[in-house]
């Protein structure tokens, strides 16, 4: 028998990733302590290569392969570039940080890249197992990376707290496309769409697993009521593990609910639509009114998250192409904040100490008037105060929900995300109104310094000319979903 070679064209990115992390992890046994910046150097080459090797084979048209379980298309490539940039951005703020910790070691590097990896499988994933590989590989690479401070009773809870709960997802994941394989008789994403849209099947058995599988994509995404997870594994991570959960893994997860929700399952919206909305607003009034009551800051962020997943649901409950592309444009702008945000702690941590509460902040602006700024923008980002880019994500998905006719929906959102400006405000008013208590002046690397002034520089210019990030995922929706 002779079997066909797949076109491996549309999957050279994460050939090339797999290839590379391989060479990292072989270089690194011969690399004693003080040469370890050259596993940092290929990895950051890495990603380089990656997002180059991903524009040159961009198409406007979708290209499938392996047995059309595995699609590069518009979307795919958007959300892949910002993948390597989230990547980047974060192993550039966390370097200082981990290397006075003890974690500048190759598994850092290694379980980030297969982290990435994973991401890229799902990303591109056009089958119902492909996408359950990528999942474990990324969840597996973030359980090891929580837990690789292996001194803190903290960190060794939280992992084993995301381990559990993170299995117990995956299970209700597994067990919701066995249901939908029963009733359709497939995994592939494309047929699965085809068999709803044209038979009635058994409709119960498919609300049955589109439940679970709704609770799994539910668990990704932090929303509530499958939330419990967050507060506790963004505070008990190392901070840069935490800055590495909040970025990249969203763009993922994001990808992950396209792939299954709009294009498997968008003959099902009308049982969907009701239970994002449920879910949607929980997130939002339990993340930003728990958030009020926190005095570590890495839990608020937490909360914080909670919140912002709770609004981009509501693109993603209009149904509607705008409301994808809305969507897109929210959970990017959302990892563009979060990493500015624990980056900020980041920079106030040193060796021996973490800068993990509200009063760390205390009088940032005597220390340091510029990055006092930064992180002014950063917050009224998130609290959606213009000019700032986090209004006009805001004002995105709530112009696609209302003109889906969620009305009610979208004046809950406006209320809770005016509660929510409150903890986002109490930073603002630590930084420039309270006397500082630790005099310890900022001293970031050249390359840190440079990136976290960008970060608030683009929440800012992205603010004033939203235009072209909001046009690009646009496209990508449009030629994905077309």
């Amino acid at each position: 028998m002779i079997v066909a070679m797949p076109n491996l064209t549309p999957a050279q990115p994460e050939i090339f990733v797999l290839a590379m992390v391989s060479l990292i992890l072989i270089v690194d046994l011969f690399l004693s302590a003080k040469n370890r910046f050259i596993t940092y150097a290929l990895t950051q080459l890495t990603l380089l290569g990656a997002a180059w090797i991903t524009v040159s084979t961009h198409t406007s048209v979708p290209s499938y392969t392996f047995s059309n379980m595995f699609v590069d298309d518009a979307m795919s490539d958007v959300l892949k570039l910002m993948s390597y940039i989230a990547v980047s951005v974060v192993l550039v703020y966390s370097r200082s940080y981990i290397y006075l910790r003890g974690m500048f070691r190759g598994e850092f590097f290694a379980l980030a890249l297969f982290a990435l990896l994973g991401m890229m499988v799902m990303i591109s994933a056009n089958h119902f197992l492909v996408l359950y590989m990528g999942l474990e590989l990324m969840s597996l690479s973030l359980y090891a990376m929580v837990a690789l401070n292996r001194d803190s009773a903290l960190a060794t809870e939280a992992a084993m707290k995301y381990f559990v709960l993170g299995a117990l997802a995956s299970g209700l994941l597994l067990y919701g496309m066995s249901m939908l394989y029963g009733a359709t008789g497939s995994l592939n994403v494309n047929q699965v769409a085809t068999v709803i849209q044209h038979t009635s099947g058994n409709h119960v058995v498919l609300t049955f697993g589109l439940v679970f599988i709704v609770a799994g994509l539910a668990f990704k995404l932090g929303v509530v009521p499958f939330h419990m997870w967050i507060p506790d594994v963004y505070q008990g991570a190392p901070t840069a593990v935490t800055l590495f959960i909040g970025s990249a893994p969203k763009i993922a997860a994001f990808a992950f609910v396209m792939r299954l929700l709009v294009e498997g399952l968008h003959g099902l919206v009308q049982d969907w639509q009701g239970m994002l909305i449920i879910m949607s607003l929980l997130s939002m009034a339990i993340g930003n009114v728990i958030a009020i009551a926190q005095t570590n800051i890495k839990r608020m962020l937490a909360y914080s998250t909670i919140s912002h997943m709770g609004f981009l649901l509501l693109g993603i409950l209009s149904g509607t192409l705008d409301g994808y592309s809305s969507s897109m444009f929210y959970v990017l702008v959302y990892v563009l904040m979060s990493m500015g945000g624990f980056g900020m702690i980041m920079l106030l941590s040193r060796k021996g100490f973490e800068a993990e509460n509200l009063d760390d902040f205390k009088g940032l602006n005597q220390r340091s008037p510029w990055y006092a700024f930064v992180m002014l923008l950063l917050m009224f980002s998130m609290a959606g105060v213009p000019p700032t880019v986090g209004f006009y994500a805001k004002l995105s998905v709530l112009q696609a929900a209302l003109q889906a006719g969620f009305v009610w929906v979208v004046v809950a959102a406006v209320l809770f995300s005016v509660i929510g400006a409150f903890y986002y405000l109490r930073i603002i008013k630590l930084m420039y109104f309270d006397a500082p208590l630790d005099d310890t002046p900022l001293k970031p690397e050249g390359d840190m310094a440079m990136l976290m002034s960008s970060n608030g520089f683009a929440v800012l210019a992205l603010g004033l000319l939203p235009q072209p990030l909001m046009a690009l995922c646009a496209y990508a929706i449009q030629r994905s979903l077309l």
